[in-house]
């Protein structure tokens, strides 16, 4: 007889609902793994942003040795083949932004929700400077002053303004299409296969929320004495 384990996204539940799934007893150590993992996906998040920025960097910096050079003949090839990965790794890189940032404010409500029984609404309850008075306390202000910004949502925009800046960077390496010209394609290749990954990122890299089963299989180990 097989037995198969299942767990799906299932139904929307209410607050009661949610807090009865943790008992007062529960309630802080729940809070604290929350916490703990919430401080896990910022510590990912930006050693994420290192990883992409490392190949961003580097195709940058071989696009513009090759537009540099004045050794290398046909630059066209080159170019296009780093602007496609550039793409590929701008694009992959706001969409990891986006992924990072999902977990992130799961467990941040996570915590929002648990924290209230455990320690008090500290982390919902935010602290802010009073509003400048005077023209010398405003300029002050926004000069030096803090300000109610997203670092990741930044972070998101700055990468959407490098995958733009790649497909400037990417027409102009392009040669220019005459009619009648053969069709060259290589290039059709590349950006076709580019193209493809940016689609397949958003697509068949979402997270899965259906149903799921495991085959679950366990070994057997035992002891041999020498000589029996």
């Amino acid at each position: 007889m097989s037995e198969q384990v299942s767990r799906s996204r299932g139904e929307p539940i209410s607050t009661s609902r949610y807090l009865e799934s943790f008992p007062a007893d529960k309630r802080e150590k729940a809070l604290q793994y929350a916490m703990d993992i919430r401080k896990f996906e910022i510590d990912l998040y930006w050693k994420r942003a290192t990883y992409f920025w490392t190949f961003i960097g580097a195709s940058l910096a071989g696009y513009a040795a090759i537009q540099a050079s004045s050794t290398i003949a046909d630059k066209s090839d080159l170019s296009v083949l780093l602007s496609c990965l550039g793409i590929v790794f701008s694009f992959g890189w706001y969409c990891v932004n986006r992924g990072s940032k999902q977990w992130q404010e799961n467990w941040e409500n996570h915590v929002d929700m648990l924290e209230d029984d455990v320690i008090g609404p500290l982390y919902k309850t935010v602290l802010r400077r009073p509003r400048p008075v005077g023209l010398r306390e405003v300029l002050l202000a926004v000069a030096t002053g803090p300000s109610p910004l997203s670092v990741t949502k930044i972070n998101q925009i700055i990468s959407l303004y490098v995958v733009f800046l790649w497909l400037v960077l990417l027409v102009k390496a392009l040669p220019h299409f005459s009619r009648g010209a053969p069709i060259n394609w290589v290039y059709v290749l590349m950006i076709g296969t580019t193209l493809v990954a940016c689609t397949g990122f958003v697509t068949l890299g979402r997270t899965w929320d259906g149903s799921y089963t495991h085959d679950a299989f366990q070994r057997e180990t035992h002891i041999t004495l020498q000589g029996q």
